[in-house]
């Protein structure tokens, strides 16, 4: 018999390692209906003797176990009603086991729906299917399409970037993985390998919860900028087809894409355009056959890109 607790609100976890009931200083919210500073007295008293061991998990394993429970069984589970399943899948991923039947109590569907959109943006992350990077490129027309051919066949999920150095580009990008953790290592390696200053965010919780919506502001330096806005059947490889169309004729100096798992992929894409070029920029336009509205006079836009 396990118990399962959030990393964050570990009171029981806490109270086995010391041998008594102790007070957390502070416990996380996300799972709310297990969000408690001490475990109670009646309760401590039958666990500690009954209970065999205590897993703490992420808010991000619970996320992917709300949706686990969702792809199996068609209902939503609260946060603290998925803890049993994030606990048991962690469970297993540590230990080698085979030809046993695991039970996980389900209980509790007390769910916000605004808390949704939290869970979606968080579940791949804590199945180890998504790895959200920081590189560095060079700072030139073709360097995008350069990274996403060095990506391979890998699907993006992600990709934030505003012109801010005329020498460095600095992007956010979000990597589907198939095979976890081995396959994040290894392909920070093959980055590093090919000298592009890369950093790991997929544990960085200000970066995911802050940093992935504010990737922008101003760039006194993009000359000639004008905004575009995209759609595309969301297919693997559309991204870099879009990208190789484009060619090298033009600077990419704001770029916003996230896989939502719509049919259509939303790409929001800035290009450094002399007035001269104007005429190629349509052809190039109606050339790539991708609907497309143009933002430059957006007023949202101009206040704060």
């Amino acid at each position: 018999m396990i118990g399962v607790e959030p990393d964050d609100a570990g009171c029981l976890y806490a109270a086995m390692q010391a041998g008594e009931r102790v007070i957390l200083d502070q416990v996380g919210i996300f799972a709310d209906g297990v969000a408690v500073r001490q475990i109670g007295e009646e309760p401590f008293r039958v666990i500690k003797d009954h209970v065999d061991d205590v897993i703490l998990v992420s808010t991000d394993e619970i996320c992917a176990a709300i949706k686990d429970i969702f792809d199996d069984t068609r209902s939503i589970a609260e946060p603290a009603g998925a803890l049993a399943v994030a606990g048991l899948k962690k469970y297993l991923d540590a230990n080698a086991v085979s030809g046993k039947t695991f039970v996980a109590i389900d209980s509790g569907a007390n769910m916000n729906f605004d808390r949704l959109r939290h869970v979606a943006e968080r579940a791949e992350f804590g199945e180890h299917r998504e790895a959200l990077l920081a590189v560095t490129i060079p700072e030139r027309p073709g360097s995008f399409r350069s990274f996403c051919e060095m990506l391979g066949t890998r699907g993006i999920t992600e990709f934030n970037y505003r012109f801010s150095d005329p020498e460095q580009a600095h992007i956010f990008v979000g990597v589907q993985m198939s095979q976890g953790e081995e396959e994040k290592d290894s392909l920070i390696d093959e980055l590093s390998e090919m000298d592009y200053p890369v950093m790991d965010m997929t544990d960085n919780e200000m970066a995911k919860l802050h940093i992935r919506y504010m990737v922008g502001g101003k760039a006194n330096n993009a000359e000639n900028e004008r905004l575009f806005r995209f759609e595309f059947p969301e297919r693997p490889g559309a991204l870099l087809r879009f990208l190789k169309r484009m060619g090298q004729q033009w600077n990419i100096s704001v770029f916003h894409y996230r896989n939502h798992g719509a049919a259509y992929g939303r790409v929001l894409v800035g290009m450094q355009v002399p007035e001269t070029e104007y005429d190629q920029l349509s052809a190039f336009l109606e050339e790539i056959g991708y609907s497309y509205w143009e933002e430059t006079d957006n007023p949202v836009y101009k206040l704060f890109l």
